[in-house]
């Protein structure tokens, strides 16, 4: 399998009383699918995985499938830093027929490489499912070296990874050292642009969230080689990839969606909505794009 293209890490929203929003939720995914996207991935980090119960986690997956009901690619977010937990949930993927999973590297106990290996190689010899690596070593203080990265890939079902190490040297690396086969997936929307042209093969997107049509229009034209409209389109987006990130994500993305009416709500604790000034300078983008 295949993934190419752009992916929407899609926001978990919660109503006023911090539950999850399910209406919203479909109406979000909705959205997404209206302007062209190749996928959506729920229950990453932009969807809070790290404060959804076991049941929300799964409900946001059951949801997400039946909402799209085959119209593009649902990927769900599995990962965890305790590999029977990452099992249970990669189980219930497959289960429900989800496409494909996301799972970031174990957090907090900071495996070794030989770790990382197993940990994945346990669940890819479990359950036949296409599994996504994701390597983010600022959340999680470890990185997937490429070496670990190349020994995964001959892995059948690991198809490929999200890479938001920031690290060109590391992605240029695993492009060509992990085969043709194997896609190499921007975690960073700043550095979609340099990712695709040194081969990468699309994006797993934040800002998508809210300009999904502008975002494929980008991914794609990158994709096919039309490197002048897309860095058109990298330039116009840039401020809104910096101020996405103003502060922790998902924060920044969910105050935008709600300055643009969009079902959202506050992120959970420990996470808190954006300050005034923050808030204020993602407005002035927003403006800036004729998003309000």
């Amino acid at each position: 399998m295949e993934i190419k293209g752009l992916f929407t890490a899609i926001v978990t929203p919660f109503d006023k009383r911090g539950n999850l929003d399910e209406e919203g939720l479909r109406e979000n995914i909705e959205f997404q699918i209206e302007n062209g996207v190749d996928g959506i991935v729920a229950v990453g980090t932009t969807g809070e995985s790290a404060t959804l119960t076991e049941e929300e986690h799964k409900r946001v997956l059951e949801i997400s499938l039946d909402q799209v009901n085959d119209r593009c690619l649902v990927i769900g977010g599995t990962g965890s830093n305790n590999t029977a937990e990452a099992l249970n949930y990669t189980k219930h993927a497959y289960d429900i027929g989800l496409d494909a999973v996301l799972m970031i590297t174990p957090y907090y106990n900071k495996p070794t490489q030989e770790g990382l290996y197993r940990h994945y190689k346990k669940i890819a010899d479990s359950i036949d499912i296409p599994i996504i690596l994701y390597t983010v070593p600022s959340r999680t203080m470890v990185n997937i070296e490429v070496e670990t990265t190349k020994r995964l890939s001959e892995i059948p079902n690991i198809v490929a990874i999200k890479d938001a190490s920031g690290d060109l040297n590391q992605v240029s690396r695993e492009i060509m050292e992990c085969g043709g086969d194997f896609s190499v997936l921007s975690g960073d929307d700043s550095l979609n642009l340099p990712i695709i042209a040194l081969g990468g093969k699309g994006a797993i997107s934040v800002a998508s969230n809210i300009v999904p049509k502008m975002m494929s229009e980008f991914i794609h034209s990158a994709l096919n080689g039309d490197f002048k409209r897309a860095r058109e389109l990298h330039y116009r987006l840039y401020p809104l990839f910096r101020v996405l990130f103003i502060e922790t994500n998902p924060a920044p993305v969910k105050a935008a969606m709600e300055m643009m009416g969009m079902p959202s709500g506050n992120p959970r604790l420990p996470l808190v909505e954006v300050s005034k000034e923050s808030k204020e300078r993602i407005k002035n983008v927003l403006e800036s794009l004729n998003l309000l």
